[in-house]
C-alpha cells in the first residue's frame, strides 16, 4: 500500500478552485435573464386553434396517458360538429407531442412554456379559453416549421456571455 503525503489531496483541490476562480462566469442569473429556447422545442404546454379544430378527437385517440378530454355536439343545420369542450389535464401529461402529430386539421401546437407549476392540482387542468395562443402563450414550429421564421432566434449560453 502506498501513503501519499499529507495535504496533497487539499494542495490538488486548492488548484483547482484557484484556476477557476478567475474565469469569466458562464451561468446566467435564471430569473432575470433567460435565454431564447430553440424554435421547434416542445414544452409543457399545448396550444389549441379553436377555428381548426373539428372535434374529430384524433389527439384524445393518440394521447398515451388519455390527458385530453373532447366534448363535441352536433350541428345539424351545419352538418358538422362543434367543440364544446376541449380539456387537458397537464399534470399527467408528459410532453410527448403525439396529440400535435396526429391532428389532421392543424388544431393544436406545442408552446414554448415551461415554467408552469402550480400549487393546487385543479389548476392544471386546462379547459377551452385556457388553451388559446396568446402574447405570453406563443406557438413552438414544433411539427409546424412554416412557423420558425417568425419565431426568436435561439440564444445560446456562449453568446450571452461573449457580449457581455
Amino acid at each position: 500500500m502506498k501513503f501519499e503525503r499529507y495535504g496533497i489531496g487539499i494542495a490538488k483541490g486548492l488548484t483547482v478552485t484557484i484556476r477557476h476562480l478567475f474565469r469569466h462566469p458562464i451561468t446566467t442569473q435564471y430569473p432575470e435573464q433567460r435565454l431564447n429556447i430553440s424554435r421547434r422545442t416542445r414544452g409543457n404546454e399545448l396550444i389549441w386553434d379553436r377555428n381548426n379544430c373539428t372535434g374529430c378527437a384524433t389527439c384524445a385517440k393518440t394521447c398515451p396517458q388519455g390527458v385530453i378530454h373532447v366534448v363535441t355536439a352536433a350541428k345539424i343545420d351545419e352538418n358538422k360538429y362543434e367543440v364544446e369542450k376541449f380539456e387537458v389535464d397537464t399534470g399527467y401529461c408528459i410532453s410527448c407531442g403525439l396529440c400535435v402529430e396526429a391532428c389532421p386539421f392543424d388544431a393544436l401546437f406545442m408552446g414554448y412554456a415551461y415554467e408552469l407549476a402550480k400549487y393546487r392540482r385543479g389548476e392544471l387542468v386546462q379547459t377551452n379559453e385556457m388553451l388559446f395562443a396568446s402574447e405570453e402563450r406563443r406557438r413552438s414550429a414544433y411539427m409546424h416549421p412554416e412557423l420558425a421564421d417568425e419565431l426568436p432566434r435561439q440564444t445560446l449560453l456562449l453568446e450571452r456571455n461573449t457580449e457581455e
